[in-house]
């Protein structure tokens, strides 16, 4: 029954961790693996943000430091947290995952202490980011200016792209028509020339 696999994923997932809290074992965890990470206490026993950077992340962020995409997946974990992903973009257009951050709530004050903590992974105070790209996160955008205040914060193209096709939909009735107004905003923006 459903009850009995439930429970024998719980006991296989109590032998792995012990007599730790799922907590106690992360932390042992980015302990154990040398991770960068940070973290703040709700109360004396309570973790209410972590941010975390493998070491090797690390290194291809000081290396591959001119674009990071930043964006936020909300509520979509068991404890209903906030995540935050930082991903580098390398010169030959390669991405890789810079940094991570579990916050409680959706707070300028909380993408303000994620960003300080990313800041202090960066081994040279001017080779900071140049372009930092988000969605259109107010919050995650005002922290962006606060803590990397010289970095150009440029939208999402994808983001971008959603919102004009939503707002044409609305627009233009028929299928055929949205499809080549849709090709047409393509064209535009993947157009090489300004004018």
């Amino acid at each position: 029954t459903i009850k009995q696999i439930y429970n024998a994923r719980n006991a296989y997932r109590s032998s792995i961790r012990g007599n730790n809290t799922e907590m106690q074992q992360l932390m042992g965890l980015l302990e154990r693996d040398q991770y960068i990470h940070w973290h703040r206490l709700k109360d004396e026993y309570v973790v209410r943000d972590i941010f975390w950077s493998h070491p090797d992340a690390v290194k291809l962020t000081n290396v591959c430091n001119l674009v990071f995409l930043i964006d936020s997946t909300y509520k979509t974990n068991k404890y209903r947290l906030s995540l935050l992903d930082i991903v580098g973009v390398t010169p030959t257009g390669m991405t890789f995952s810079a940094a991570f951050a579990y916050l409680e709530g959706e707070h300028l004050s909380k993408d303000v202490w994620a960003l300080e903590r990313f800041r202090r992974l960066f081994l040279k105070r001017d080779a900071l980011p140049r372009v930092i790209v988000t969605d259109r996160d107010l919050a995650l955008m005002n922290a962006v200016k606060v803590v990397f205040p010289k970095s150009m914060n440029l939208l999402c193209q994808f983001h971008i792209d959603k919102n004009v096709k939503a707002k044409c939909k609305t627009l233009v009735g028929q299928k055929n028509a949205l499809d080549y107004v849709m090709e047409a905003w393509e064209s535009l923006v993947d157009c090489p020339f300004e004018q």
